[in-house]
């Protein structure tokens, strides 16, 4: 198969040849028809993912395409299905799996981490009946291959973990694919989504994407003011969609007493461990919960809100682009980074 890989972190990326993937006793091979180009996939690329470990490397993990092999022990699905699957997969058997959150499965597998990913024409996917998603006929591939990180990773972050209600102010720092997604997602919940961003252009995407305020985050102590005079006191609920150790502190400067912080941008390299301000959160009663992608099983509320119109994910994406352009893509999606989601379609350039 063709695929995108990369030999060392940090090092060359290139578009080569690598044998295709056989299913597992319980999983499925997908022929990728897109695969989005995520924040995530970079961190990998750069040795912040302690799960890569061995090389030639395939990133990879926001997958839609359609079944083409299937192992002896799956039962729900076929060759020619149309599915997708969350970029974190379940193993069904330990504790938080037998909860229902497999996306903090103990043995959880990841595709473009744990093993190859979807930048290339054929992904493998373990435990298929518990992790893969049917697509609807009137989803089309690029559009649900935005959904299997950034989309359904917001998605859960305000509607789950941040609970957000009608009516709330919501301050979500960061308009990439996440942050847009988040913008996106609070409004269509009925409330008043904020947007934080350095770029111009990035704005833009987050007021057409329902944000009713947009703040350049020229001066940090300013976006902080500015967000705690606009909403009388502070916002409800604040969101880190970047990942940054200077933005989780702004954010929960920017909460009324008693709101709520969900950080669902991964926090890595220096970002790791980032200083909070916790004397804050003390004082102000404040609530701090993370959010790491949404199971499979939590999929129908988001495609239902789809399937109506009230969500409209494919707005968000900017630029479709074959797998030849990925190894470009990827290594200077944060030095030159292009506003919106990026989308690789492998079968463009086969």
């Amino acid at each position: 198969m063709r695929a995108v890989a990369y030999h060392a972190f940090q090092g060359p990326v290139d578009v080569t040849r690598l044998a295709d993937p056989i299913p597992p006793p319980d999983g499925v091979v997908i022929a990728v028809e897109a695969t989005g180009l995520c924040r995530s996939d970079w961190h990998g690329w750069q040795g912040h993912d302690p799960d890569i470990r061995t090389f030639p490397h395939v990133p990879g993990h926001e997958i839609a395409g359609r079944v083409a092999a299937v192992g002896g022990e799956v039962n729900r699905w076929r060759v020619g299905d149309r599915v997708t699957v969350p970029f974190v997969c379940g193993c069904g058997a330990c504790p938080p799996c037998l909860r229902g959150d497999q996306q903090v499965c103990d043995r959880q597998t990841q595709p473009g981490f744990t093993h190859w990913g979807s930048f290339a024409e054929l992904v493998a996917i373990r435990h298929a009946d518990l992790n893969l998603v049917a697509l609807p006929d009137q989803l089309d591939a690029v559009t649900a291959a935005s959904l299997g990180c950034r989309f359904a990773s917001a998605f859960r972050a305000v509607a789950s973990q941040g609970a957000v209600q009608p009516g709330e102010w919501v301050a979500v720092y960061g308009a990439g694919g996440v942050g847009l997604a988040a913008v996106m997602i609070a409004r269509a919940l009925g409330a008043r989504p904020i947007a934080v961003d350095i770029s111009d252009a990035a704005l833009e995407l987050a007021r057409n994407a329902g944000a009713e305020v947009v703040l350049r985050a020229d001066h940090a102590d300013g976006v902080v003011l500015a967000i705690r005079d606009l909403t009388n006191g502070g916002a409800d609920l604040s969101c880190d969609a970047i990942g940054s150790a200077p933005v989780v502190a702004d954010a929960l400067r920017s909460l009324r007493k008693g709101g709520r912080h969900v950080q669902v941008g991964l926090l890595a390299g220096s970002d790791a461990d980032p200083a909070m301000p916790m004397s804050l959160v003390i004082a102000r009663e404040l609530t701090i919960v993370g959010s790491h992608g949404m199971a499979a099983h939590a999929y129908p509320r988001m495609l239902a809100m789809i399937a109506d119109g009230r969500l409209d994910p494919a707005r968000l994406i900017t630029l479709t682009i074959p797998l030849g352009d990925a190894p470009g893509a990827l290594m200077t999606m944060v030095s030159d980074p292009h506003p919106g989601v990026t989308v690789i379609m492998p079968q463009l350039d086969a």
